[in-house]
């Protein structure tokens, strides 16, 4: 690629790309490949410019040699990442609108008055007829409300006011549609699956191969907790479906052999093996798409609210119109309180600003699934933790592996890989880690796999029982023992690490220490969580008691439980929810994903389960917990500023009716500051709460 650097400083550099022309396609593509290198943190692609900015760290020389490399034709891009990056709608809608104001200034300047007489009323019929489609509908709304002042304008001949009007509501309309298509888009890449590795079954095995190398006919098998990777057919097993993220429908439903499975639902419980029926997620995309556009989802209480004020207030508009008219006998005050209405700036400016703030919050990291669940993390004053993967660091390690009988410990932790590879927990994941340190290959020797939720695995193994999992579900649900000669070992196996239990044929075998160290910021979390306005934190995990208390008293939590069940999180979140407190639930596993449903505002960590990321409302990425009080703040703002919208849109609005009325305005100019101050408001609404409102 040839290219030019314009401007440098360290860490930063800002290309121009010699060539005629740059498309969409290549501009996302060129992202895609510079956006994917390990060296590069940030990078923008400005396909009208032809223009890269790159923010890199390492060798300057490394970069250039990338860059010189790269061929358009050499990179191979998912096709859904050119086909629904975006990129392409906004230039679209870049061009519409500097159509529409070159088209509206232009014409006044340079068409003739009775030429431009007759195009204002061709362009006016079209918001008359939305005005006799409401009262054929006998509903008093605001295209009736347009469709009299624009209307009214035409009579009196003043088409400058009626040209106006149309333009500043046509405006209006095409950045709603802007910011909602975009707003939706962004939801739904976010929502989108990134799925990099999937079980293939082959001569009876299950070989874990990369997503991109699965075609269609091939049979991948989706364990329990796992998402469905693509479009397909079962060809064997049974299992409990969700498809919340496509249906909205939380219950599971009943999948068996010869049924249809749809990619990004996810198993809840038992097995499938799939039949790829296609490897493409333009499907998976465009259902999410509708699922987001056609749910109630995306609209917060405040939204609605809202929205049906400014439909309420149409018919006093009209009333206090002919109020004035009745009283002054003049028609100019009277069009004054016409050309003015709250409800064009009410049913804009809200849903921009809720929008706004989920496009906003994907910027952070944060994928929010509806506006109503921003609201009600904003009226959130009570946050249930789980501890381990959201208090405690997602990535734990494996310190010790305490042998307790004849099989050596290596054999032992590799015997612990081979069953926990299946299951997504953090837990499991550093058992599978700690074998691929140690190089023990871990090829699929046992029989079929069952996981019991929050409790453990159990398979067999040349015929022997194995099980792996909590003390309670090892020693209590298994009726495991410990050899007696291996009693003293085992009670002074050090309390400062969680313990993973593996037993064969109901004798303990061997104790896998994890460490699983506390957040760095979650003290600090805790803190500006309270700043925020949440008055109650609680951590509830099936931890022990002795590890649960010294974690609640290092994070600093008002209240902790211990060794509790799935059921009985929920349950704790229903009763503070009875007792009139609104709720946000933190956790990654299968075992929190009832609590997550049932608070008002579930929150997943990025890198759990897919099941608890699936049933979130909102997920947050893993790396820094403090995105939480970034969600907060977030949410505040959001709540602020739509009080702030509201004030704001009452005020000016009133006080045109009654300059209209008191005479020192005219028509004209109260339609123009009218239209003005909502497309201001709106275009403000659009600005990026937490950075634009503290300049």
């Amino acid at each position: 690629m040839k290219y030019i650097i314009k401007h440098e400083i360290k860490g930063r550099l800002r290309i121009h790309i010699v060539q005629k022309k740059m498309t969409c396609e290549e501009a996302d593509t060129l992202f895609w490949y510079l956006d994917r290198q390990k060296n590069i943190t940030d990078v923008k692609v400005y396909e009208r410019t032809s223009d890269a900015v790159i923010c890199y760290t390492g060798d300057r020389g490394e970069l250039i040699r990338m860059l010189k490399e790269f061929r358009y034709e050499k990179v191979n891009v998912p096709e859904n990442m050119i086909r629904n990056s975006g990129r392409s709608l906004n230039a679209s809608y870049k061009e519409k609108l500097i159509a529409k104001m070159l088209l509206h200034y232009g014409c006044r300047l340079l068409v003739p008055g009775p030429l431009r007489a007759v195009v204002v009323t061709a362009r006016s019929l079209k918001y008359l007829a939305a005005g006799l489609h409401c009262i054929r509908k006998r509903k008093i709304e605001v295209p009736l409300l347009d469709a009299a002042a624009i209307g009214v304008s035409v009579l009196r001949r003043d088409f400058n006011t009626a040209g106006s009007v149309m333009f500043l509501l046509g405006v209006g309309e095409l950045l709603e549609e802007w910011t909602h298509k975009k707003s939706v888009g962004d939801l739904a890449r976010s929502m989108s699956l990134s799925i990099k590795k999937v079980w293939l079954k082959r001569d009876g095995q299950e070989i874990l191969v990369k997503a991109d190398k699965i075609r269609k006919g091939d049979i991948v098998t989706v364990h329990m907790g796992n998402v469905i990777p693509f479009d397909g057919e079962v060809s064997g097993g049974e299992g409990m479906v969700n498809q919340v993220s496509l249906t909205g429908e939380a219950m599971p439903v009943r999948r068996v052999q010869g049924q249809s499975v749809y990619a990004g639902t996810v198993v809840e419980e038992g097995e499938l093996d799939v039949l790829v029926k296609a490897v493409s997620g333009s499907t998976r995309f465009e259902k999410i798409v509708a699922m987001i556009e056609d749910s109630e989802k995306l609209k917060s209480s405040m939204e609605s609210r809202a929205e049906h004020l400014a439909d309420r207030l149409v018919p006093y508009t009209l009333l206090g119109t002919a109020g004035v008219w009745l009283l002054t006998r003049n028609v100019t005050k009277a069009l004054s309180v016409l050309m003015v209405d709250f409800s064009c700036a009410l049913k804009l400016a809200m849903p921009l600003t809720v929008l706004s703030a989920i496009r906003e919050a994907g910027g952070y990291g944060i994928t929010v699934k509806g506006g109503k669940f921003l609201e009600a993390a904003a009226e959130a004053d009570t946050v249930v933790f789980d501890k381990t993967g959201t208090l405690t660091k997602a990535k734990p390690t494996v310190k010790e592996v305490v042998p307790f009988g004849d099989v050596p410990e290596e054999e032992c932790l590799r015997i612990a890989a081979c069953l926990e590879e299946h299951f997504p927990h953090s837990m499991a994941k550093a058992v599978v880690d700690a074998a691929k340190k140690r190089k023990l290959a871990h090829e699929e020797m046992h029989s079929k796999v069952e996981y019991i939720v929050a409790h453990g695995i159990s398979s067999h193994i040349n015929g022997k029982k194995v099980v792996i999992g909590s003390s309670h579900f090892v020693f209590d649900d298994e009726a495991c023992q410990v050899r007696p000669e291996y009693r003293d070992r085992f009670e002074s196996l050090p309390d400062e690490y969680s313990h993973l239990y593996l037993a064969i044929e109901q004798e303990l075998t061997a104790v896998i220490c994890i460490e699983d160290p506390l957040r760095k910021e979650a003290e600090d979390m805790i803190r500006a969580l309270r700043a925020a306005g949440i008055k109650k934190t609680v951590m509830m995990t099936g931890d022990s008691e002795k590890t649960a208390a010294s974690v609640a008293r290092r994070v600093g939590v008002d209240e902790y439980y211990a060794e509790v069940l799935p059921e009985e999180k929920a349950g704790f979140v229903e009763k503070e929810k009875t007792l009139g407190h609104k709720v946000i639930m933190i956790g990654d596993g299968i075992n929190d994903s009832p609590a997550l449903s049932a608070a008002d505002v579930g929150v997943a960590i990025s890198d759990g389960a897919e099941l608890a990321r699936e049933i979130a409302d909102i997920t947050i990425a893993a790396e820094d917990l403090r995105e939480l009080v970034t969600l907060k703040h977030l949410a505040n703002r959001m709540m602020d500023r739509v009080v702030k919208n509201y004030h704001q849109i009452i005020g000016i609005n009133a006080g045109l009716i009654l300059l209209g009325v008191a005479g020192m305005i005219q028509p004209t100019s109260s339609a123009l500051f009218h239209n003005t101050s909502t497309l201001l408001i709106s275009l403000r609404s659009m600005r990026n709460l937490l950075t634009d409102e503290k300049k």
